[in-house]
């Protein structure tokens, strides 16, 4: 690390570790699945109130490494990638100009609830544009989550109409903004977390369905487990340098293995057997559309990459289809069956392997999958 580096991490407000948190490896691995893939589209998080959801999503963003960014630019544009600059940047790319670049942390921008439209998406000052005939425009939240985590805390109490600008922007990859004749876009490339409490309301189902992911939290009952989360926090908050400095080499090596996954993606075949009984499941549970085949595959895929191989399995997929297909099945008030246990059970027997189930984990849709051919 360069002294520059070091003197701003140590300004940097200190943040839980992502290597130190306990328990909740479903939201962890969706998290994590789609920093690898940003095109997965996204992790809706739904569970009970104080269950480390805003400590999660934060230590994430500081886990990741530094990026190259283009200089001064307000929509930290990518310097070599001309589908992530904004106009300015890519027409001086193509003049030939010189462009600076700097490294910056990966930004975790927090939604307010009661944030404007104009504040999330920028606003064009009509003024100056008629006046001076520029283009003068005020970059709003989503300028500075391109290339970072935009994260919208209680999703479901927020505005209909800011979730569906939330939502175009994040599945497009633009925003543009629009007033008096004179428009404006710019790259928004961003990992869209959503966080709710079920108790608070649920979302309308055709947003729901945008999320990539869905990852359902419950407080953690096991009263050993408890403790150490209670102790760690503890420690954290008495001498956060000694606590970090335990899990340094942790923290490391996660991100070296985050960065090399990132590399690997491309290189991941999955079979055409595998796709077909990807969409046979979709099929048979009724899913509308195609996003949820398009997300498993690619969150298999990611998954396949974060464990160092190039070949997806059939296990790869029984990890990620529940978190990629749960909240895709249409509601049915008189049906007491969890949605999740409803995803395994049908994945089991279309690619033939053994359910574990058990009375408990038919109330709570956490039935074990065996892997193995009948």
């Amino acid at each position: 690390m360069t002294p520059t580096a070091q003197t701003t991490a140590s300004a940097r407000r200190v943040v839980f570790p992502f290597t130190a948190i306990v328990g909740q490896e479903e939201m962890k691995l969706a998290l994590l699945l789609n920093v690898i893939d940003p095109k997965i589209g996204g992790v809706m998080i739904m569970g009970d109130r104080g269950t480390g959801k805003s400590t999660t999503i934060r230590a994430l963003a500081d886990l990741l490494p530094e990026i190259p960014v283009v200089a001064n630019d307000p929509f930290n544009s990518d310097p070599s990638d001309p589908d992530l600059m904004s106009d300015e940047v890519r027409q001086k790319s193509g003049a030939g100009a010189e462009i600076p670049i700097e490294f910056k942390k990966v930004q975790m921008v927090d939604l307010p609830l009661g944030a404007t439209e104009d504040r999330v998406c920028g606003t064009i000052d009509i003024e100056k544009a008629l006046s001076e005939g520029v283009k003068a425009f005020e970059p709003g939240l989503l300028a500075k989550a391109n290339r970072g985590i935009l994260y919208v805390d209680e999703v479901n109490l927020l505005d209909d109409h800011l979730v569906d600008v939330l939502l175009d922007s994040a599945a497009s990859g633009w925003n543009t903004v629009e007033r008096e004749g004179i428009s404006i876009r710019h790259p928004a490339r961003f990992v869209l977390v959503g966080s709710g409490n079920p108790e608070e309301g649920e979302l309308r189902p055709q947003l729901l369905d945008r999320f990539g992911m869905h990852a359902e939290i419950h407080t953690v009952k096991e009263p050993a487990l408890r403790v150490q989360i209670v102790e760690q926090r503890s420690e954290f908050d008495q001498n956060p340098p000694t606590f970090l400095e335990k899990y340094n080499s942790e923290q490391t090596a996660l991100q070296e293995k985050i960065v090399n996954a990132q590399k690997l993606l491309p290189e991941v075949k999955l079979d055409y057997d595998l796709r077909v009984k990807i969409s046979e499941v979709c099929s048979e549970l009724d899913v509308d559309g195609l996003r949820g085949d398009i997300v498993t595959n690619r969150a298999a895929k990611a998954l396949t990459a974060y464990e160092g191989r190039t070949e997806v399995t059939v296990d790869d997929i029984r990890r990620v289809i529940t978190l990629c297909l749960r909240h895709r099945l249409r509601k049915d008030p008189l049906e007491s069956i969890d949605s999740g246990y409803k995803v395994e059970k049908v994945f089991a027997r279309i690619f033939g392997v053994e359910i574990l189930e058990d009375e408990s984990s038919q109330k709570n849709g956490t039935g074990q999958i065996k892997t193995g051919v009948r």
